[in-house]
């Protein structure tokens, strides 16, 4: 049914602040409460036996080489029992041999089901164990990625002709090369990676590089420790014929300067061709500590393991990436505090991880490069609504295709976080916000609804309906609007319909029309919606000309409809509920009430859904405390909404 609202709209000039794709070979709620944590090799049984330790250290001490995949060497999973367990069970493809197994350093015996491996374990709640995997072979291939390998790769650069053997985990690959447990939600505290390689060969990985040492075989280990939490899909390896190349930030703040440590192809060429695009590695980190809190590794490093891959990949204080340019290197590095700091909890909400990754490219334009952002933020847009439907939120959380999706994951994702800055309307809370989010969820994992909580409760904004609409929902909007002159002031009717009717219906974010005044400076007002036809009576606007334009800044993914000047266009001072007459409307300091009873009770809330005021009225309602602004009146469990002068 059409609801036909009015509003009366101070004129006030508002003045405006201010991604990866599959387009760009960038990287790799339903309402409930919890979302299972899905694995794409165990049965849904098998899944909660692996949820009943948690893990707190993974050491992996291998052998590899840049020309086959082949691994070799020792997992060790060090853990804590949630409840009593007769058995330890983790993942291993089963392509690998396992040679031995130890428990707390004894030969084990074990069983195997697929990926699927067993150790007896009969231990009490609480008892820590470490089981020991010796194992060897080489990781499957038939598994995708976004980027076309799965677990471990060897290629060659087709552009500088370095080999190098890689590997990608994301989502459910870490089996493929490493014994482990695959959930989202259960962290390790740290982390231990020691790679043998040939001695033309370096081998990068997560943390600190504390030690490389010369075997005296021909063979070098190269031996890092990371002490901090990190998830299983994000602990990495890289081997190639490699330089170190190692830079500073010094971001306002930091206890010290930061290492970067980059990993470039031995070719002569390589390290000159994108030696500027590396050192930018550094303005990114600097603004990005301003913008979302500490680097989290700020006491071991940021750095990169180039790989013949078409984007990048976030591993843990070391994306493998294969090449350098600056949306990609800000994309990968936004993923250290979205996504690695804090990652999402189920790849349903996978937007935590790279919606905000990918609004961290238009960050990084907006600061240092601004003549790029709008039409960055174009682009995105364009690409969302290149389709009808889709939401953020991922419902087939098995589906990798649909999780790493560059239009709704990566684009959408990143537009409507811009739109809730735009509802916040206010960066420094907003940002405020999303640093202490960063606290909040350190080292841990988080759902999309976390964070439209937090939010809500640092800036005291309503986001429920913006979730609903954008995040949960579908579509977009196409926004008409018709006006007329009345003298000094104009009305001003605002609809829109929606792309994908059938989910949603209607968008109620706010909208910014910018008013091109002949005799006056062009002037921005931001109206607010709550249907899909909505009519403002704009005061004291002054003398219209033929242009207004919807959503000047590219605030809200939209569609612009038609636009025109209606003479037919007059306003009401009557609103009416089911029989109920309101007026008037705008009101000043009494609101009349006629209808067909002697008494109301009445709720009078806010644009926000709070309840400002109480009580019953026969003829009128005095509203004089209540300041200007729109307000819904709720008589009789019908609504209507209103405008105070």
């Amino acid at each position: 049914m059409l609801k036909l609202s009015l509003f009366l709209i101070s004129v006030i000039a508002i003045s405006s602040t201010y991604a990866q794709r599959e387009d760009n070979n960038y990287c790799s709620k339903r309402r409930s409460t919890e979302y299972p944590t899905k694995s794409a090799s165990l049965s849904v049984g098998q899944i909660a036996e692996t949820e009943k330790y948690d893990v707190h250290f993974y050491a992996l001490d291998i052998a590899m080489n840049n020309v086959v995949t082949d691994v070799a060497g020792t997992g060790e999973i060090h853990g804590t029992t949630v409840v009593a367990l007769d058995t330890v069970l983790f993942e291993l493809h089963s392509n690998f041999s396992i040679t031995q197994i130890r428990l707390d350093g004894s030969p084990a015996s074990f069983n195997r089901t697929g990926s699927a491996v067993k150790v007896p374990l009969n231990a009490t709640a609480g008892t820590d164990f470490v089981v020991a995997v010796d194992y060897n072979g080489t990781p499957p291939t038939a598994g995708t990625t976004p980027f076309g390998g799965a677990g471990m790769t060897a290629a060659s650069s087709p552009t500088w002709g370095n080999r190098v053997v890689w590997s990608l985990s994301e989502p459910f690959s870490a089996y493929e090369w490493w014994p482990c447990k695959q959930s989202l939600t259960d962290k390790a505290d740290s982390s231990q990676v020691k790679i043998t390689v040939p001695d033309t060969c370096m081998a990068g990985s997560n943390g600190l590089l504390e030690n490389v040492v010369d075997l005296g075989n021909g063979f070098k280990r190269f031996e890092w420790k990371h002490r901090h939490a990190i998830d299983y899909y994000l602990v990495s390896v890289s081997v190639a014929k490699y330089i170190d190349y190692t830079i500073y930030a010094n971001p306002v703040g930091a206890p010290a300067p930061i290492m970067i440590q980059n990993f470039i192809y031995d070719n002569p060429a390589t390290l000159t061709n994108f030696q500027t695009r590396i050192n930018e590695t550094a303005d990114f980190i600097e603004l990005f500590y301003e913008l979302y809190g500490p680097y989290p590794y700020e006491d071991e490093k940021y750095g990169h393991c180039m790989a013949p891959l078409s984007g990048g990949m976030e591993h843990q204080t070391m994306t493998t990436q294969g090449f350098f340019e600056k949306g990609l290197t800000s994309h990968e590095l936004g993923h250290q505090w979205w996504g690695d700091h804090v990652t999402c909890a189920s790849w349903c909400d996978i937007w935590v991880n790279e919606g905000f990754a990918s609004y961290s490219e238009y960050l990084m334009l907006e600061n240092l490069y601004p003549a790029e952002k709008d039409q960055h933020m174009f682009d995105v847009h364009d690409n969302v609504m290149s389709q009808t439907g889709g939401s953020v939120w991922v419902l087939d959380s098995l589906n990798e295709n649909r999780i790493f999706s560059g239009r709704l994951t990566y684009d959408k994702g990143a537009s409507i976080i811009h739109t809730m800055r735009y509802l916040i309307n206010d960066d420094v809370q907003f940002f405020s916000a999303l640093r202490s989010f960063q606290t909040a969820y350190s080292d841990s994992t988080a759902k999309g609804i976390d964070l439209k909580e937090h939010l809500e409760a640092e800036t005291s904004v309503d986001l429920a309906p913006f979730f609903e609409q954008w995040y949960f929902g579908e579509g977009y909007p196409t926004y008409s609007v018709r006006w007329n002159q009345v003298g000094n002031n104009a009305y001003v009717q605002i609809s829109h319909n929606s792309s994908k009717p059938t989910v949603t219906p209607t968008f109620t974010n706010p909208i910014d029309l910018k008013f091109t005044r002949p005799s006056m400076p062009d002037t921005t007002i931001r109206f607010n919606i709550s249907s899909n036809q909505d009519l403002f009576l704009v005061e004291n606007i002054g003398q219209i000309n033929n242009s207004i334009t919807i959503d000047p800044m590219n605030w809200v993914i939209n569609k612009t409809g038609t636009i025109q000047n209606d003479p037919n266009l007059l306003g009401i001072d009557e609103t009416e509920i089911s029989g109920i007459v309101l007026y008037p409307n705008p009101v000043e300091d009494l609101l009349h009430i006629k209808g067909d009873k002697t008494q109301y009770d009445y709720l009078i809330y806010d644009m926000r859904g709070q309840l400002v005021m109480k009580g019953s009225a026969d003829a009128s309602i005095n509203v004089h405390s209540l300041s200007g602004g729109s307000y819904i009146v709720e008589l009789n469990g019908l609504r209507k909404l209103i405008s105070k002068r």
